[in-house]
């Protein structure tokens, strides 16, 4: 466990990015549901609260940008761990102009920046889980294998697996991590298999928190100096049954859980640093 929590590091700022009014007709899309710009800002400034107030962490807020639909979506413009970031080359080319202004945020917290320059590869931050030991990286519709070799080059010190993205859009929408050691998964067969072949191509081994709703994997664990362990995850009024497995899991007096209602995946909603 000691390991696995200096993996981990504490988690002490985030960083968000405002709703562009363009997200709703111009955004990249995986379904046909439509999105709300007034419930989407008003979900987004209660879960920047969260961020601040209920647990603490410095929130450096980006300005939103109407020429880039998708920038609220921060996780995928960067990879951080340690003292070490790495901006990524999102899979969409739509979406390549969004690292500009995280690598300044990344930049001003005096982070070691690498950054993917080759035109080969691409890589969303959404495809990437760090297990604290280890990384996966989803081989999906955004990200390919260099660019998965680029962010091993960039974790030296980590071993780095890919795993194939056969649906969905990135490998955290079925699954993240819950707790140290603790994969939460989607019940899909899809999510399932992607599970074992983790397993099996992991040298450690990993508990696991099956819930039925695939997007409700899409969970976000922090380990927060003054509060310790947090699992950020769906609400009831999202997904009741899968918020029933996450009520049940979290212990009372050892684990923090807050319930935040979002307008897409939570993964992409925000990027944590780990300091």
């Amino acid at each position: 466990m000691a390991g696995l929590m200096a993996g981990f590091g504490h988690f002490t700022h985030a960083i968000v990015r405002g709703v562009p009014k363009s997200l709703a007709k111009e955004a990249l899309r995986t379904c046909n549901s439509d999105v709300d710009p007034a419930k989407a800002q008003g979900e987004h400034e209660v879960y920047v609260e969260v961020l601040r107030k209920k647990l603490g962490l410095e929130v450096v807020e980006l300005p939103a940008d109407e020429s880039l639909p998708d920038c609220v979506f921060v996780e995928d413009a960067a990879v951080v761990c340690g003292d070490t970031a790495l901006i990524t080359r999102p899979g969409a080319e739509s979406r390549r102009k969004e690292t500009e202004a995280m690598k300044c945020a990344l930049q001003g917290l005096n982070l070691n920046i690498v950054e993917m320059s080759d035109e080969n590869a691409t890589l969303d931050g959404g495809d990437v889980l760090f297990t604290g030991r280890e990384f996966f990286v989803g081989l999906s519709k955004r990200t390919n294998q260099r660019g998965a070799e680029i962010l091993a080059d960039a974790f030296k010190d980590y071993a780095v697996s890919t795993v194939p993205v056969l649906e969905g859009l990135h490998l955290k929408s079925f699954c993240s991590m819950g707790a140290p050691g603790l994969i939460v998964i989607g019940s899909s067969e899809p999510a399932q298999k992607a599970l074992k072949i983790m397993q099996q191509m992991s040298d450690h081994r990993y508990d696991k928190l099956t819930v039925p709703d695939d997007l409700a994997a899409n969970c976000i664990y922090m380990n927060l100096p003054n509060k310790g362990h947090v699992l950020l995850h769906c609400t009831p009024e999202e997904f009741p049954e899968s918020a029933k497995i996450y009520s049940e899991y979290v212990s009372p007096g050892s684990s923090l859980a807050y319930g935040a209602s979002l307008f897409r995946s939570r993964d992409e909603e925000i990027y944590q640093l780990t300091r």
